[in-house]
């Protein structure tokens, strides 16, 4: 029988930018009698989160507080071991993430995190996936922009495709555009995973060696070339993301996927001009964090906890374009929202850890994707919270529902 735990969530890491962020939706989100505390490393700044939550609503004046280190794992072993659900938003993954990772899986507490690190994300399953599986712990990573609207958008995608495609080959390629700025966790968590391309290319090669594969069904995340896209009505590049793997472990999970599945991941620039600058900027960046000097360099203009204001956050907008085909048919989805890197990573996040709480779901464990572990749950969850889930084409049945499309586009 699960033992009693103190608490239903737990929010690690909240002290900093995004971490903030989520605090403040699961300060309004969080159902009635849901249990959940605050967690880092400096009581100060956890007391202040804590006074400026309760300024709005009272009631949290009396929010728990546990004070845990990153580095420290017995600290962090008491935080998983009291709690069902530990939500972590402390970055990069790759230096301070996988202590919790390892508590959680000894604990058998279901864990998610915002990671957008490939090699975290392998390392993660080669040293704790069997031992969650055993423990029944759901280790769910990249469960903000990196991966969700992409995995859920997929998964939304080929449950919009005509009965019977699940018998057939199925195509699905992803569209994406976005407007935003990032913080200093983000760079500093970009610039650590391309620093670090070797020891990423051996994680990958390790996960491939143990993983094993969907029996009798093909599943692949392929590579496209740059090109003009009629469907995207757009220039489109390659987008080298963790996207594209989190949605291939995802079809390889489930059947739904069919016997025959692939999946094309690109950006989508609308100009020529500034899809080659956006090539060019993604290369010198590549190429800087190779450079110890020039990555602290780029690191230091903006530092962790810093992150976009207001108004550049309300200014921020993104949309997924899905275009999926199989047995002749044909379907486009979008998914779209707001702010992608923060406001909706916050709410990504949040809602996935409240869905682990709280949902009836199917059972997993292990290092699970969120299509694969929270489904259309979590699709209700995010639609609910202002997300949008649409199918373009067919039109469905009836008016469409239309939203106005954020400023910048």
């Amino acid at each position: 029988m699960a033992r009693e735990r103190a608490y239903d969530l737990v929010l690690f890491g909240a002290t900093g930018f995004t971490g903030a962020l989520t605090a403040d939706y699961l300060a309004s989100a969080a159902p009635d009698g849901c249990r959940w505390a605050l967690a880092g490393r400096d009581r100060g700044k956890l007391e202040a989160l804590r006074s400026r939550l309760a300024a709005d609503r009272p009631a949290l004046a009396e929010l728990p507080l546990l004070v845990a280190d990153s580095a420290d794992p017995a600290a962090l072993r008491e935080v998983a071991a009291a709690s069902r659900v530990v939500i972590s938003t402390v970055g990069p993954y790759a230096r301070h993430g996988e202590p919790l990772v390892a508590a959680c899986a000894e604990e058998g507490t279901d864990y998610v995190d915002l990671t957008g690190e490939p090699e975290f994300v392998d390392r993660m399953y080669l040293r704790h996936h069997e031992r969650a599986v055993a423990s029944g712990a759901r280790i769910v990573h990249a469960c903000g922009f990196d991966s969700v609207p992409h995995d859920l958008g997929v998964l939304f995608t080929v449950n919009a495709l005509p009965q019977g495609s699940a018998e057939r080959p199925i195509r699905v390629q992803g569209f994406v555009r976005a407007g935003g700025t990032v913080s200093g966790g983000t760079l500093d968590s970009a610039l650590t995973a391309f620093s670090r391309l070797l020891p990423m290319a051996r994680a990958a090669r390790a996960r491939r060696a143990a993983e094993p594969r969907p029996a009798g069904r093909r599943v692949r995340a392929v590579t496209g070339l740059p090109r003009r896209s009629r469907a995207a009505a757009a220039w489109v590049l390659p987008l080298p993301t963790i996207d594209p793997q989190i949605v291939a472990r995802s079809a390889a999970a489930l059947p739904g996927y069919g016997p025959d599945f692939r999946y094309a991941h690109h950006a989508a620039v609308r100009l020529l001009p500034v899809a080659l600058a956006a090539a060019l900027g993604a290369a010198a960046l590549v190429g800087v964090a190779q450079v110890p000097p020039l990555r602290r360099a780029v690191s230091s203009l903006r530092r962790p906890g810093q992150g976009p204001s207001d108004r550049q956050r309300a200014d921020s907008w993104f949309t997924v374009r899905f275009v999926g085909e199989s047995g002749g048919r044909r379907v486009v989805t979008e998914v779209s929202g707001g702010d992608p890197g923060y406001t909706e990573t916050a709410k990504m996040l949040a809602e996935a850890a409240l869905s682990l709480a709280f949902d009836p779901l199917p059972p997993t464990a292990g290092q699970v994707t969120t299509a694969a572990a929270l489904g259309t749950a979590l699709i209700d969850r995010l639609t609910a919270a202002g997300l949008r889930f649409t199918v373009l084409d067919p039109p469905p049945s009836g008016p469409p529902t239309r939203h106005p499309a954020p400023a910048g586009r």
